[in-house]
């Protein structure tokens, strides 16, 4: 008795395997050889059906031996056929994955390209249009200075000429960081090593080597490293306590190779890059996606208290 039940849950469970496996055949667009697989599964299911007529009869007027082997065959042969053509189903799901991806590509490059152009459109508006202005301004200050002859006057038209100029400073800061106009005409290298300039005092030292001043890169993989190097120097700036900062640029058999490093406490990379993302600034996944989008690869090493280590390739 329990030898027929567990034959007739066996021959259930291989029904619903079958079924299963048919429905499936939609799902891959028809493949032939998904469709075979799903007819082995469907013949071994009649199989073991037909293994229960001896259990529940004694006497069977035909062989059922010559019937288990013939189907024993078909069964073997479709899986063996469909295994054999099934390299196409994880053709259409490689190409599928590849498709999706690029189209991602595609976005973020479109969302980073649009970026840059508003950056661009306002770096101009504040330079051509606020910059004229103050200036101007400076210069009736200045004639101001020059008609009153009242001390008390002059030190207050003074200090608003100093603010005035601070302000004008200001704006080509601004302006510069929007869309650093070295990074337009002289390239990755030159505006990466004048960001560095900026930044390196007696707080933190920031070496910079590249072999790549006179290279130029297509704009989106320039814009990419430029900032990602940006947001990687504010990182350290801000939460590294670190005192030196070694960056390289540099260009080997058709590969970009840009390496970060740094002495300061370190970070756990689980909990910034995977667990919580918005940490740092731009955040650590914003900036794998980002080197991911010029098709670059982009490492990460770091432990508490050994410093920060960031290796990125693009190939060029």
């Amino acid at each position: 008795m329990v030898t027929q039940i567990a034959l007739i849950l066996s021959i259930l469970l291989q029904f619903v395997a079958a079924v299963a496996a048919i429905r499936l055949t939609k799902v891959t667009k028809y493949n032939v050889s998904w469709i075979l697989i799903s007819m082995g599964f469907l013949i071994m299911a009649v199989n073991r059906l037909f293994e229960l007529i001896p259990v529940l009869y004694e006497k069977i007027p035909i062989d059922m031996n010559v019937i288990f082997i013939w189907m024993g065959l078909a069964t073997s042969l479709c899986i063996t056929v469909g295994v054999l053509f099934i390299r196409k189903i994880f053709n259409f799901i490689k190409k599928v994955e590849q498709s999706r991806r690029e189209a991602e590509n595609r976005v973020l490059n479109a969302i980073i390209q649009t970026e840059e152009k508003e950056r661009k459109r306002f770096a101009k508006d504040l330079h051509d249009g606020l910059g004229p202005l103050l200036s101007t301004v400076k210069m009736s200050v200045s004639t101001l200075s020059l008609m009153d002859s009242d001390p008390s006057r002059k030190e207050i038209i003074a200090n608003t000429a100093h603010v005035i100029d601070e302000s004008i400073k200001s704006i080509k800061e601004i302006s510069n960081n929007l869309s650093p106009h070295i990074l337009n005409n002289f390239g990755l290298a030159s505006a990466i090593k004048d960001f560095s300039n900026k930044i390196d005092s007696k707080v933190v030292h920031i070496q910079f080597d590249s072999n790549g001043f006179n290279r130029r890169f297509e704009d989106n993989v320039e814009v990419v490293l430029y900032r990602v190097a940006c947001e990687l120097i504010n990182n350290t700036m801000k939460h590294a306590n670190a005192r030196n900062v070694e960056i390289n640029l540099n260009c080997q058999h058709k590969t970009i190779l840009f390496s970060y490093s740094d002495d300061g406490i370190g970070f756990d990379v689980n909990e910034i890059v995977i667990d919580n993302p918005t940490t740092h600034g731009m955040g650590y996944p914003n900036m794998l996606s980002r080197v991911n989008s010029i098709k670059g690869k982009m490492d990460v090493e770091s432990t508490r208290e050994s410093g920060t280590k960031v290796l990125i390739r693009v190939k060029i």
